[in-house]
């Protein structure tokens, strides 16, 4: 899978001074791993959502944690379009991230040896699955729709804040990661793209 070779951080997302959070690439995971972490609802063990990407940054403290999400979705009809986006509609945002322990105890990538919820920094070493998934704070998604279909839902449909749209063949590019136009698209995704300047994180409360 082409997004396989996407880095750790959404190519383009700029780092952003008011945030410590690492990246991690969930979805999809090396080929060797089968345990990546998935987007359910609160109190629900049903209706899972299995995006082709995602990508989670988590922040907060031990207490009371969150996690942003850039999620990627390639969708092979304007039915499966509609689908997948009312599954990260604003009325979904109870959504919550569980990570497998399997995913936690693994690296965040084959050149850094440091697990993935040492990396996070939060967590004593896990022991089971998170038994309280972590809710989802802020969300962004992507869709690719191949070439004709993307044309008509660019002229006549506007998109939620949280939505970016692409072109299929600009998703599976060999070359996508790096693309000029690939980069300040996700940049669009950045929260603090929303701001008239970045500024620096307040102090931690005590």
């Amino acid at each position: 899978m082409r997004l396989r070779t996407w880095p750790e951080r959404p190519p383009g997302y700029p780092v952003e001074p008011r945030s410590r959070a690492y990246w991690f690439r969930g979805r999809p995971s090396p080929a060797c791993e089968r345990n990546d972490p998935y987007l359910k609802l609160v109190g629900t063990d049903r209706l899972r959502t299995y995006p082709d990407g995602l990508w989670l940054a988590f922040g907060g403290t031990p207490v009371e944690m969150y996690v942003d999400i850039f999620a990627v979705e390639a969708c092979g009809s304007i039915t499966n379009l509609s689908d997948k986006r009312s599954r990260f509609a604003p009325s979904t945002h109870s959504m919550v991230a569980v990570c497998p322990l399997r995913w936690l105890l693994g690296h965040r990538s084959p050149g850094r040896p440091i697990p993935r919820w040492r990396r996070i920094g939060m967590y004593d070493e896990p022991e089971s699955p998170l038994t309280v998934p972590v809710p989802v704070r802020d969300m962004r998604v992507m869709y690719a729709l191949n070439q004709r279909q993307y044309r008509s839902f660019a002229a006549s449909q506007v998109p939620n804040p949280h939505e970016l749209f692409v072109p299929m063949n600009q998703l599976t590019a060999i070359d996508a990661a790096a693309s000029p136009a690939m980069r300040t698209l996700v940049a669009k995704a950045a929260t603090t793209a929303n701001f008239w300047a970045p500024v620096a994180p307040l102090p931690a409360a005590r």
